[in-house]
């Protein structure tokens, strides 16, 4: 799956299915590492966060159809369209070497991910040109994880290698459910039998070393999915032994197919205990079959964990390339507009040096190269606000260290004092849970009903914000 998520993670790599609570927790991503001594944890006096990036996202908007529940920033071009005809994707690939051409330079890559929309249109040649661009501009670390988004029926086996080839070596396979009718009425292209196939290459590729890692990601709450017809997903997906699993939940977002159905009264979707009780069993069933619960929607084998995605749940810095993408280099979130022409336009606003200037969406920061913020004054940079540090780092197993975060952000100890006695009901349920300096959710319990915690944050948050 694929699509960039703007608040308060970028998702770059899965469209738009959220958790309850506007989506904070239970979006897809797409990013790396995670520093065990907290997100954004001072060393030598020095931010993490002013860090000069080590990631990088690349957004490919191509689709071959809109689903129902999508409302990111895709471009549909039908289900025949491939990269190696499309005048379309070869102008877009144009721009988007343009602006990794003109992005400051910096140390080599440890993770790249490339997400949509479906960058599975793209020929390996294209991606290899892509991986070559950022190879050119930054590098890429010995070791880096390079991610791919793919949807079965958008690939063959020798494309699949062709792709390897060009340097990839994790794929996100985005099934989202092994049911045909639940596919169709999803609006999806692929059916069950492409799934199997497509998982079958990839874990030979895996078997024969070809491939590093690879993730089947899944979709929970569906209209009317119960409990039994779930476990039979989850046991479909565990007899495919994919390394890592990505479970997301449905949230109906406004203008898509998904919402006038809701709208007219024809969708009829699990309510809150049920959804609940779906994500405690998929917590149970994947933990029983050898998954470590890492993130609140992601499950890894021993060593398969996402090393890109974590880089988002950490607070590090990433560049984000193309259309839509959102990027946070040193701290503070760059936002590009959402479609060809004024994505397009955006790039040409550029110096003599070939920066583009400051964009025009709301809230965006200037471009890549003049005007973005560099190393020398990265230390100045605000950051991400502590509040979506916490929303972020409260997806992770290992959760945040509370009072660090809040020293950095300059919460007092009142303020912290009171946001813990919000907190305080949580805590006595057992959901939320103190270890130490770090604060997590419990699990499954406490990630799964994950949203009062969330909604006291940010209701306590508002309040600070409105009180200063």
């Amino acid at each position: 799956m694929a699509c960039d998520v703007l608040v308060p993670i970028p998702e770059q790599e899965a469209c738009p299915i959220q958790a309850p609570l506007t989506g904070v927790l239970n979006r897809p991503s797409g990013l790396g590492h995670s520093p065990e001594s907290g997100a954004g944890a001072l060393q030598g006096g020095v931010s993490r966060r002013a860090w000069p990036p080590r990631s990088a996202y690349l957004h490919i908007p191509f689709c071959h159809r809109r689903c129902f529940y999508c409302d990111f920033a895709v471009v549909p071009l039908g289900d025949h369209a491939d990269g190696a005809e499309s005048g379309s994707i070869a102008a877009y690939l144009e721009l988007l070497l343009g602006e990794i051409a003109a992005a400051p330079a910096g140390p080599p890559l440890s993770t790249v991910y490339v997400g949509g929309g479906t960058p599975s249109m793209l020929t390996p040649n294209q991606l290899g040109s892509l991986l070559a661009a950022l190879a050119a501009r930054f590098g890429l670390a010995p070791g880096a994880e390079v991610s791919l988004e793919m949807d079965p029926a958008s690939f063959d086996g020798p494309r699949l290698a062709g792709y390897l080839a060009a340097g990839v070596n994790r794929v996100s396979l985005g099934g989202q459910s092994f049911d045909d009718a639940v596919l169709e009425r999803l609006g999806r292209r692929h059916r069950r039998a492409d799934l199997l196939q497509a998982a079958a290459w990839l874990d030979q590729a895996r078997q024969g070393g070809e491939l590093a890692s690879w993730s089947l990601d899944l979709i929970q709450g569906l209209p009317e999915q119960g409990l039994d017809a779930w476990r039979d997903q989850l046991a479909q997906a565990v007899a495919l032994a994919p390394p890592h699993l990505s479970i997301y939940d449905l949230i109906i977002e406004p203008g898509t197919v998904f919402a006038w159905r809701q709208g007219r009264g024809e969708l009829e979707l699990p309510d809150a205990d049920l959804g609940a009780d779906l994500m405690e069993l998929t917590a149970q069933v994947l933990q029983a079959a050898g998954y470590g619960h890492y993130e609140i929607s992601n499950f890894a084998l021993p060593g398969h964990a996402s090393r890109h995605n974590r880089v988002y749940w950490s607070g590090a810095g990433w560049w984000g390339f193309g259309l839509g993408a959102t990027s946070a280099p040193w701290g503070q979130r760059l936002a590009r507009p959402r479609t060809r022409a004024a994505y397009a336009e955006w790039l040409a606003q550029a110096s003599p040096a070939g920066s583009p200037g400051p964009g025009s969406v709301p809230g965006a920061a200037a471009g890549p190269g003049e005007g973005s913020p560099t190393p020398q004054d990265a230390t100045q940079a605000p950051g991400l606000p502590f509040d979506e540090r916490l929303l972020v780092g409260l997806r992770r197993r290992e959760g945040v260290r509370l009072a660090e975060l809040a020293g950095q952000a300059g919460v007092t100890s009142s303020e912290l004092g009171d946001l813990l006695g919000r907190w305080q009901p949580f805590r006595e349920r057992g959901l939320l849970l103190q270890d130490g300096p770090r604060w997590r959710l419990s699990d499954p319990e406490g990630l799964a009903l994950s949203n009062g915690v969330l909604r006291e944050l940010v209701a306590w948050w508002e309040e600070r914000t409105a009180a200063n």
